[in-house]
C-alpha cells in the first residue's frame, strides 16, 4: 500500500479521488484502490464544469489543512476523478496535518 501523499522540497503532493455533485463538501478519509494506491476521498457540491469542482476541492483542502487557498492547486488530473494536489508550505507540518486527516504515513521520496 502506498501513502496518500508524497513529500517535496517545497510542500507535498496529495493524491485525491474527487466526487463532484455531492450533497455536501467533505473529506472522507483514505481509500486504497485495487492497484494498491492510496488517496484521500473528497466530495464537493460543485459540478465538474469549467473547473468549478477543482476550485471547490482546492478550497476544501486548504481549509482542512489551515493553509491559504493560493497554496493549493491541482497539479495533475484536472479532468479526471483521481487528482494530484500540489500544496506549498513546510513539508513536515503539512505531512502532520494530512496524517491527522487520516492521510497515513509519508512514502519515501
Amino acid at each position: 500500500m502506498s501513502a496518500s501523499f508524497r513529500m517535496r522540497n517545497d510542500g507535498v503532493d496529495l493524491f485525491v479521488r474527487l466526487t463532484p455533485k455531492a450533497a455536501m463538501d467533505r473529506l472522507e478519509g483514505i481509500e486504497t484502490s485495487a492497484d494498491g494506491r492510496s488517496h484521500l476521498k473528497a466530495r464537493v457540491r460543485a459540478v465538474p464544469e469549467n473547473g468549478a469542482a477543482n476550485q471547490a476541492l482546492e478550497r476544501l483542502v486548504a481549509k482542512a489543512l489551515g493553509v491559504p487557498r493560493s497554496s493549493v492547486s491541482v497539479a495533475a488530473g484536472g479532468t479526471a476523478r483521481l487528482k494530484t494536489l500540489r500544496i506549498l508550505g513546510d513539508p513536515a507540518a503539512l505531512a502532520r496535518c494530512i496524517e491527522a486527516l487520516g492521510g497515513g504515513p509519508s512514502a519515501p521520496r
